[in-house]
């Protein structure tokens, strides 16, 4: 996760420097790019905290391990759509969407996870991931 984030600042970076002819919703204005950047840093705060969560039985570290395959997956598709950005290309569809449903899988796993020794744990990982969603959000409604 913290390779993918140091990734997407690069090509964050380098999106900003290059003079790409692209269209307004692809380079986006500054409240997208605050979006952008949003995402991508609650994305890495979830990872964090759902590594936290030390469940002592199968079930819970199965949903465990849902939830950071969730986040990955969205961090791929966060990356595909970084890259597309900086090549001047249109983000692709199947990007946006596995980035949508990693999150979604992420928060069914963590939304499974019924253990009571590790409440507080999920509950902090579930605040995480609510700011990564609502931050995927937010890219959708500004990045026009």
């Amino acid at each position: 996760m913290a390779r993918m984030l140091s990734v997407f600042f690069a090509l964050f970076v380098a999106l900003s420097a290059v003079a790409v002819p692209v269209e307004r919703r692809q380079t986006g204005n500054l409240e997208c790019n605050i979006n952008r950047a949003q995402i991508v840093v609650a994305l890495a705060q979830t990872g964090s905290a759902v590594k936290a969560i030390n469940g002592t039985d199968a079930a819970t570290e199965a949903q465990k391990t849902a939830a950071q395959t969730g986040l990955t997956s969205s961090g791929e598709g966060i990356a595909q759509i970084a890259v597309a950005l900086v090549a001047g290309q249109a983000a692709p569809a199947a990007a946006r969407l596995q980035t949508q449903q990693g999150l979604l899988d992420a928060q069914a796993a963590l939304g499974n996870i019924t253990d009571p020794t590790v409440a507080d744990a999920v509950s902090a990982a579930q605040s995480k991931l609510a700011t990564a969603i609502t931050a995927g959000n937010n890219v959708v409604a500004n990045c026009k």
